[in-house]
Parts: C-alpha cells; structure tokens; sequence
C-alpha cells in the first residue's frame, strides 16, 4: 500500500515516513503543497497525509485538487492548528481524519490502520484480503487483525501480516532471515537481521500465547525461522 506523506518540516516528514514504513507502507514524501499534487498524480497513492500549513500550496488547497481528481481516495489532515474551524473546514473539504500535532506514534498508527482498513474495504483484492489460519490463529489481513486461540484479537501492522503470510505461505520450510527480509520488505532495503528479529520479538508477542515456547513462528537456528502446519 502506498501512501503520500506531504509535511514541509524535515524533521516531522522523517518521522512520519519511519513510522509509515516501519508499519510496511511504501511512502512516497513531498516538501511542499505543489510537491505534492505533482506527487499525487504521478504516483496514484492509496492515501494521503498532508500538512496544512505548506509553501506554493496549503494542504486545504491540495485536499481540493485532490478531491477533483479522486472523491474517494482518504486524506489525513497533521496540524498544529487547533482551533475548532479548521478542523470542521478540513473536513467540509473532504478529509477523512484530523489530527492535531504533536500526536503520539501509537496515536497515529491506529489512525493510519483505521484508514487502511476502509480502503481494503472499498478497494479488495482477493489474493491480498483472503483470511488464512497457522494452527489455532486466524489472520484477517483485510481487517489488520489476528485472533488468537484464547479468542483474543491483536491489531497487526502491513509489515507483520506480511511475515505471516510468507510463513504460511511456505509452511514446513525453514526461510532464511535474507529471504524473509526481501519478501516482506522489498529489494530497496539493506537485508538487516536485528531488525528482521526485532519484529519477529514483536509479532510472537502478539500472537503466540506462550512467548517462551512459540507454536506458530519456530526459530531454525542457524537459518532463519518456519511455520509448521
């Protein structure tokens, strides 16, 4: 899924496609207001999040551009101004979300997760949304969610609805760390074992329901990782 992050900040734009990609979005970053409609209509993104206060084009005037080009693709407004006006005009223009800088990350991923829901719902893809089990776990990936044997629902990122679908995908095959990382990140990123690892700590945390003794991800030692069916 590919998302258009315009903020003409550098430090907050970095931030915002860390995090965007950390969650395994692919990000597409413009500087200013103009950047980003060239952006938007180059690049076709699944949705978009602009600042408000931008040069050459305000995020109110690209929101508009937008909305005359697509009536459906979600816009997300980030914006230090608070006032109540402006975030009833972003939303007259047809934004889908508003927030309000400074905002958490865990504050903004769940936005960002709720919005991409709504564009699997609108958009689905059946190869892509097509619920699948590793033992007793269903994976939704059109809902960003798994439920757990002890009936226990766990939000999950792009990035680890991937991994599981790979390990499912190749069940009973021990995948190395390198093959795991090109799949479920891409060829542009430099193959990073602590960072594979780091998400895999995560992901066992949300699924597994004994840490210690995982029954969905096994670690092959001196390989990389397997799902056993």
């Amino acid at each position: 899924m590919k998302v258009l992050a315009a903020e003409d900040d550098h430090h907050m734009l970095a931030a915002i496609v860390d995090i965007l990609e950390g969650e395994g979005y692919q990000v597409v970053a413009a500087r200013d207001g103009r950047q980003a409609l060239a952006l938007f209509r180059s690049e076709n993104p699944d949705f978009v999040c602009l600042d408000i206060m931008m040069p050459h084009a305000s995020g109110y005037d690209v929101c508009r551009e937008i909305r005359q080009l697509d009536a459906t693709v979600p816009v997300v407004f980030l914006s230090a101004k608070t006032e109540e006006i402006d975030k009833v005009l972003g939303l007259e223009l047809g934004a889908d979300d508003y927030i309000m800088k400074p905002f958490g990350i865990k504050e903004f991923v769940a936005r960002v997760r709720a919005i991409s829901r709504r564009c699997f719902a609108v958009r689905p893809e059946p190869e892509r949304d097509r619920d699948f089990t590793m033992g007793e776990i269903a994976v939704m990936p059109g809902q960003l969610r798994a439920r757990r044997a002890d009936g226990h629902v766990v939000e999950l990122s792009l990035r680890e609805i991937k991994i599981l679908a790979t390990l499912h995908a190749n069940q009973g095959k021990a995948l190395s760390r390198d093959h795991l990382f090109r799949t479920c990140w891409g060829g542009d990123h430099y193959p990073n074992s602590r960072t594979l690892d780091q998400h895999i700590s995560q992901l066992r945390k949300k699924i597994e329901l004994d840490v210690s003794t995982p029954a969905v991800i096994t670690t092959v030692r001196g390989v990389g990782y397997r799902f056993d069916p």
